[in-house]
């Protein structure tokens, strides 16, 4: 069988003190699937964009903000996950500095600042707590994942740093 994930990107966004990052709270659209859930910002990767370049675009259209110090944190390979079963294969990115302003709100939902030491207790995506401390810690090695979803919960977890 091949293997055909849909290429996305994931970004966290660090507030100049580096305490918090900007989230978006997905509650304006009612198809979404992650209504309701507070998630980093990005999306699907275009065909003629490579990763860093659909991270800064989704961020642009979702924040409206330019990412200036990007640094990969780690992929996940996310099987299983979307609405149909779809695989995903995410990269995830931490901004370290941006410029502008960013909006309060987008087409996706309300965009605000949260303390990363409490990022647990916000309602998320079930599989976003295993790898969160990952984005943010002080470890330089990159993080990559496999994290199996079935009926919309991770199965599984596994990573390796290098």
């Amino acid at each position: 069988m091949i293997y055909r994930p849909i290429i996305g990107t994931l970004g966290y966004i660090l507030s100049k003190d580096r305490t918090k990052t900007l989230l978006i709270h997905r509650n304006s659209r009612k198809d979404d699937i992650h209504l309701n859930k507070y998630n980093g910002l990005g999306g699907k990767m275009h065909q003629d964009e490579d990763v860093v370049s659909c991270l800064r675009r989704e961020i642009r259209e979702e924040a409206g903000i330019e990412c200036e110090e990007i640094l990969l944190r780690g992929t996940i390979n996310w099987t299983g996950f979307g609405p149909n079963s779809e695989d995903w294969l995410g990269f995830i990115f931490r901004i370290d500095t941006f410029s502008g302003t960013p909006f309060a709100k987008s087409s996706e939902g309300d965009l605000s600042w949260h303390p990363v030491s409490q990022l647990d207790v916000l309602p998320m995506w079930e599989g976003d707590k295993f790898f969160l401390h990952l984005v943010f810690d002080d470890d330089r090695r990159i993080f990559y994942g496999h994290m199996p979803y079935k009926d919309g919960h991770p199965v599984s977890w596994n990573y390796v740093r290098i």
